[in-house]
């Protein structure tokens, strides 16, 4: 009598079991988290304590500097996102599992976006402060632009950090392989950040937020697609 196959899973139910996975193992750690929230504190203070007395430059620049914050503090947040698997050789037995691959990618994508999320919900007051920038257009415009800036660092990270999972070198690879590709959307969200910070009198915080929505979809749609091959041996 043969055996019977597993009946596969569908991917919202391996998305959503993986993600709670990653998130549980998050919350009783919390050592990732806790990692980058005090890194990129320290990166807000850095540009604050290098310009000085220079109010009117920090107040300026104060977006770019609150992406840069983010951007370096997601290095240490992607480098993390496959270290368990790794160590525990789970990848193996995940793969095994009647899934699709790519659930693997949309779960571990979802979840850096939330942390780079909830640390950039974080900074925003510590910005405020110590920048002495107020919000001025709307706190749903920095939320929305906060949500896709963090979903456009996700997507291509967690497709990296895949790559660099095993590598001897993986802290040093995944800035190499990241920074470059990111630059664009690091720049349109920088850019759209500095307009509810300082005003929109040309109506230009559309053009941005369209142009960092576009993509979102090309990053989310190259790494959904491609993700299988990069998880294979």
């Amino acid at each position: 009598m043969s055996a019977s196959r597993p009946r596969p899973i569908g991917l919202l139910t391996a998305t959503l079991a993986l993600l709670r996975k990653d998130l549980l193992i998050e919350w009783r750690t919390r050592a990732r988290l806790n990692a980058i929230i005090f890194f990129a504190l320290a990166t807000l203070l850095m540009f604050s304590f290098a310009l000085g007395p220079d109010t009117k430059l920090l107040e300026k620049n104060a977006g770019g500097y609150f992406w840069l914050a983010i951007l370096f503090a997601s290095v240490l947040a992607l480098g993390e996102s496959f270290r368990v698997e790794s160590e525990n050789a789970c990848m193996d037995g995940i793969r095994l599992a009647p899934a699709d691959a790519r659930a693997i990618f949309l779960s571990k994508a979802l979840g850096n976006t939330l942390l780079l999320t909830a640390l950039g919900a974080l900074l925003v007051p510590v910005m405020v402060a110590l920048y002495g920038v107020r919000i001025v257009t709307s706190v749903v415009d920095l939320g929305l632009i906060l949500l896709l800036g963090s979903l456009a660092l996700s997507a291509p990270g967690t497709v990296y950090a895949a790559i660099s999972s095993n590598a001897r070198a993986r802290d040093v690879l995944l800035p190499l392989l990241l920074f470059p590709l990111v630059i664009p959307a690091l720049l349109s969200a920088a850019k759209a950040t500095t307009l509810v910070l300082q005003g929109d009198p040309m109506n230009q915080f559309g053009s941005w937020l369209g142009l960092l929505g576009g993509f979102n979809l090309i990053y989310w749609g190259v790494g959904f697609l491609l993700f299988p091959r990069i998880i294979e041996d």
